[in-house]
């Protein structure tokens, strides 16, 4: 079953992809990119060069998984990236605000109690 929650963790493929690649070639991409093991649970985000379509990739404990979504109108905007980091990670909230077509430069977010870890 594919879901996402809070919990997981979320981390943005910062250049355009070929949406042409699948299983494979995404998990390459994780291996070679980023900083975090493919089968960790965490969701890698995917979005190809005119921003209009979008894949998630992620290991469910028993095989993987891709949400992937096209847009009839109008772009997906990339998060913004603000560490020195090559890794950019965004929050639960954030991914579903993208997916919904919501700007995020402009959103603000109110001040929440968070645990530290």
């Amino acid at each position: 079953m594919l879901s996402f929650s809070s919990t997981q963790r979320y981390f943005v493929y910062p250049q355009h992809c070929d949406m042409r690649k699948g299983f494979n070639g995404l998990g390459g991409l994780v291996n070679q990119f980023f900083d975090h093991p493919l089968m960790s649970g965490d969701v890698f985000i995917f979005i190809n060069k005119r921003r209009t379509h979008i894949k998630l990739l992620m290991w469910d404990a028993t095989g993987f998984a891709i949400y992937y979504k096209r847009l009839e109108a109008g772009t997906f905007e990339m998060p913004i990236k603000n560490n020195t980091s090559a890794n950019i990670e965004i929050h639960w909230s954030e991914l579903v605000l993208m997916l919904e077509g919501f700007h995020l430069k402009s959103i603000k977010k109110r001040k929440r109690f968070t645990q530290k870890v």
